[in-house]
């Protein structure tokens, strides 16, 4: 008897292990030959959309093109935005996002990746403002108006970081820094590597001097939360990708590390 429970309890486990194979993204991508890959194309350097050529250029392009290629599938980019980014990967849109921003609130949803690289965020405004602004309580006051895009990490780290202020909060595929440039709002946030290319884009955008960066944050990728299959071969990948300095080398190409 006891040997037959043992057998039983094998079997249940292989058609379990079977089901969840069968089940799993990673079966579906290399049946069909296609990775499917969330972007929003709004977020330089990471994921950039050129409209004219509806083509994707980024460091999350290049990360994703590897994947694919060592996957030995073709790669399809799918169009989406930050306020969706967690229900197209949920509601099977598409296998896998680009990078995004760790959060317990999107880990409720959606699962992760390791984390392959880590950020922290700092102020913009207007160089005009220079002497207005120099400490991240400059920005907390009530005749301040500091913007966010909606659903993005900074939509809620605006309201936790300026509860004096004004919040003005816009929807792709406006964003927040647009409103800095026409002066409809006074500051808005991003991550020190995003933050860095738009004020060597736009001449007239400053960095606030703060003494130092908030809310250090790692980012990774998000995958169907219940395919821990597709997880573990993601997770798998990245691990190896980082002792062949993969991430660093791209790091560098994109300016998010120093040389």
């Amino acid at each position: 008897m006891k040997l037959f429970k043992i057998v039983a309890a094998s079997v249940v486990l292989a058609a379990s292990t079977l089901q969840a194979n069968a089940q799993s993204a990673l079966t579906e991508i290399l049946s069909t030959g296609v990775l499917k890959v969330g972007t929003t194309g709004d977020w330089n350097p990471m994921t950039m959309r050129d409209v004219a050529t509806n083509s994707y250029t980024g460091y999350d392009i290049d990360v994703m093109t590897q994947l694919a290629a060592d996957l030995g599938v073709e790669v399809e980019f799918v169009a989406t935005d930050w306020k969706t980014l967690v229900s197209g990967v949920t509601s099977g849109q598409y296998h896998i996002t680009g990078s995004a921003s760790v959060s317990p609130k999107r880990a409720k949803a959606a699962g992760y990746s390791s984390s392959y690289f880590s950020l922290a965020t700092v102020p913009l405004t207007l160089k005009k403002n220079a002497d207005r602004f120099q400490d991240w309580d400059d920005l907390n006051q009530s005749d301040v108006s500091v913007a966010a895009t909606l659903g993005t990490t900074q939509e809620k780290q605006v309201k936790d970081f300026f509860p004096n202020a004004n919040h003005r909060i816009v929807e792709a595929p406006a964003r927040d820094f647009q409103e800095v440039l026409a002066g409809r709002a006074d500051a808005n946030i991003t991550s020190n590597v995003e933050a860095n290319k738009l004020v060597a884009k736009y001449n007239q955008l400053m960095i606030v001097p703060v003494a130092e960066g908030r809310a250090p944050t790692p980012i990774a990728m998000l995958l169907p939360q219940a395919d821990q299959v597709w997880i573990n071969y993601v997770n798998t990948w990245i691990t190896l990708k980082k002792e062949q300095g993969f991430f660093e080398h791209l790091g560098k190409k994109w300016q998010l590390l120093s040389e």
